[in-house]
């Protein structure tokens, strides 16, 4: 169990859940505690296709940092990276160009613990322990400043972290802060759950994310909501569109339940 592991950072309320860990359970993963795992249940006795809109999440990544690394993008800062898993945005990208450059932000140090120990050699990649809403202290952290070139397009990645962002903390100036730090040509690849593409049973998920001790609450937009983020974008081909159906390669990038393929919106601009 993961409360018995050495790894285990000082100071880790066990008791508290934390979404990293909770969507590091529902893909299968053993860096957990007992309050994640309670309420990683309880959502997929909600939504019993959630592992597989876990896995859909992953496979996009890969297939968006390899479009990214086809349009020349060998720089990426991929924000609320979570518990390290398969297909790392570093081993998707250095796997084709050992040079790519990649940092990784996360405020949960379950997280950042388990990655610093999987970068620890690796010179091109970093982490950095902050809150993606002090957008100024990840963009001056010394790993950015030293992996991430201020005049060469960067690839940012927000995958699962907008919706976790309320209407009153203002997502799109957040989002816009970000992107007025990046220089032109680059690109940013989000998912976020998609509020009217599924029934009422997301609604109870969220609720019970949001009962929880989890500081992390949970806040669902619908198409039009979710486009507003990528302003100052422009998005290319084929839109905002369901995870699963985002350029899919082959049969693991989308789900037999059509519902699972559209539980994510799933998109990448481009900064002009």
């Amino acid at each position: 169990m993961a409360q018995n592991q050495n790894w285990v950072p000082l100071g880790i309320d066990t008791n508290v859940p934390s979404m990293a860990r909770v969507y590091d359970y529902i893909l299968g993963g053993a860096h957990n505690f007992a309050a994640d795992r309670q309420v990683g249940s309880q959502i997929e006795k909600l939504v019993p296709g959630l592992p597989s809109v876990a896995r859909l999440n992953r496979r996009f990544l890969g297939r968006a940092v390899n479009f990214l690394m086809d349009q020349g993008i060998r720089q990426f800062l991929d924000i609320g990276s979570g518990i390290p898993t398969v297909a790392n945005v570093h081993e998707v990208a250095q796997e084709r160009d050992p040079a790519a450059r990649v940092v990784y932000v996360d405020k949960d140090p379950v997280a950042v613990a388990h990655s610093q120990l999987m970068l620890s050699d690796n010179k091109n990649a970093a982490v950095v322990q902050a809150d993606m809403r002090e957008p100024e202290v990840v963009l001056s952290s010394p790993e950015v400043k030293r992996l991430l070139r201020p005049d060469e397009p960067v690839g940012l990645l927000m995958l699962l972290m907008m919706h976790w962002v309320p209407d009153e903390d203002s997502p799109e100036k957040l989002v816009a802060h970000y992107r007025d730090a990046l220089p032109a040509g680059s690109f940013m690849v989000m998912t976020h759950v998609a509020k009217d593409q599924i029934d009422d049973t997301v609604d109870q998920a969220a609720a019970v994310v949001n009962r929880s001790k989890s500081a992390d609450q949970m806040h669902m937009r619908n198409h039009a909501q979710v486009s507003a983020l990528f302003e100052g974008f422009s998005l290319v081909e084929p839109g905002l569109v369901g995870c699963g159906e985002w350029r899919p390669d082959g049969p693991g990038d989308f789900a037999d339940e059509a519902s699972m393929n559209m539980f994510l919106y799933a998109g990448v601009g481009r900064k002009d």
